[in-house]
């Protein structure tokens, strides 16, 4: 199994933090895993993204150019992303700030409304939980046990009363994309 994500969005939104999550999650499974960020200068506001790379076998490189998987969580990073999700591929978008949604019919395009959500909840914090919930759901590439544990070592241990809040944001998350 070798699964190459990219997620993509305004910093701020907790881009970095899904894939470092996501990549500790998949050595929690013992899987080879590589993790590059990418963000402008001006990072919060600005582009971002991340690609993760969970491997059964040794990853040679961390640069892709293709992904078996897309999240993209603004219609900048739709437009840039959408075209390169490999054919029969997934791409998962937040509908928040999406003015022109996917058009490709050879991959398996899934929406989700966290941005929405995360207002309902009174917590934007949970944005990010709330679309990494969507993608185990229609991806179970990592198991959910996995992802908090991932939470766990991402987090500063102050934070750490956060993360029922968290877990409670992935499994809703799993509950709202379609």
């Amino acid at each position: 199994m070798k699964e190459e994500i990219i997620i993509a969005g305004f910093g701020g939104q907790g881009v970095l933090s899904m894939g470092k999550i996501l990549a500790y999650a998949g050595l929690m499974e013992d899987r080879e895993v590589s993790w590059m960020p990418s963000y402008g200068p001006e990072q919060r506001g600005g582009t971002a993204n991340v690609t993760v790379i969970l491997s059964d076998e040794l990853i040679s490189s961390p640069i892709l150019n293709r992904f078996d998987t897309a999240i993209v969580l603004n219609q900048q990073s739709l437009d840039k992303f959408e075209n390169e999700v490999k054919p029969g591929g997934t791409l998962i978008y937040d509908t928040y700030g999406i003015h022109r949604p996917p058009v490709r019919t050879d991959i398996n395009v899934f929406r989700i409304s966290a941005m929405e959500q995360s207002f309902k909840l009174k917590n934007s914090k949970t944005f990010n939980m709330l679309v990494l919930g969507a993608l185990i759901k229609v991806r179970p590439i990592v198991k959910l046990e996995s992802i908090i544990a991932g939470l766990r070592k991402a987090l500063p241990e102050r934070l750490h009363h956060l993360l029922p809040l968290n877990q409670e944001a992935l499994e809703l998350g799993m509950t709202l994309i379609d």
